[in-house]
């Protein structure tokens, strides 16, 4: 076995400053990642929302792995361009990417702005595509090739949701993660993670009227999911999973304790 083969695989994680996607920086350094820490809220900078991607690179260091805080906004293509350089310029790899950072407007589509559907289409669509399209081509290239999990939701299989904008963008999100799966066959598994249990993330709980009504289970079952997509063989691609169906196969783990929004965010 050669050094590099010997060397810690790396995860880069969008929407890393909070939420399911901390948690899953965290859980991955665990099982032995280093990870690069994607998310627009940095340190010094202000947020409607508590948390930064610096203070979760700091929670992977603790667990003795290497962690990159990179504050950037997904929809700048010329940054994830940058970043995919960076990455594989000074840690030499990247063998999983996870397309986490999304946005959910909370009014319907037609009552909301063209400029909020713009976004949603940016950061949903167009941020998890301009990571793949930077990423992809060098992960496909390395032995064993690469794995891409992007997370989904139940809303792109739920036009009364509410939110047209959010099912959309997660509608195209799964069928471009089979289109992109069959175009990568072979080196890189693109693979959906529809998430269809209510977990929570300061993000979801903030578009609440009454947090403390509502209960949801720790982001770690994404973890579960995301850490066995990860280590799936590269046939293994085109899917897409749902956390329900992912808890009655035995991958998720059963009967995790459910936290109140309100307590979670104290």
């Amino acid at each position: 076995m050669t050094a590099a083969t010997q060397d810690p695989p790396v995860a880069v994680v969008t929407g890393a400053s909070r939420g399911i996607g901390r948690r899953l920086c965290v859980d991955l350094a665990d099982a032995g990642h280093d990870v690069v820490c994607v998310a627009r809220s940095t340190r010094g900078q202000s947020s409607n929302l508590p948390g930064t991607v610096d203070e979760t690179a700091d929670l992977v260091r603790e667990r003795g792995r290497r962690a990159m805080a990179v504050g950037l906004d997904v929809r700048d293509e010329t940054a994830l361009a940058a970043l995919a350089e960076t990455v594989f310029g000074e840690w030499g790899r990247c063998d999983l990417l996870v397309n986490n950072a999304a946005i959910a407007p909370p009014r319907p589509a037609l009552e909301d702005s063209v400029k909020r559907w713009r976004l949603a289409i940016d950061i949903n669509v167009n941020g998890p595509f301009y990571a793949m399209y930077h990423f992809c081509k060098r992960m496909g290239e390395a032995p064993g090739g690469g794995r891409v999990i992007n997370v989904s939701s139940a809303a792109s299989v739920m036009p009364n949701f509410g939110r047209a904008s959010y099912t959309t963008t997660k509608r195209a999100l799964e069928a471009m993660s089979e289109s992109l799966a069959h175009d990568l066959r072979g080196r890189v598994a693109v693979n959906a993670l529809r998430i269809d249990l209510a977990i929570y993330s300061e993000g979801f709980g903030a578009t609440l009227p009454d947090e403390a009504a509502v209960r949801f289970e720790d982001p770690v079952v994404v973890s579960d999911a995301v850490l066995w997509l990860a280590r799936r063989p590269l046939e293994h691609t085109g899917r897409i999973h749902s956390m329900t169906e992912l808890r009655d196969s035995g991958v998720v783990r059963a009967k995790l304790p459910y936290v109140r929004a309100s307590a979670a965010a104290d």
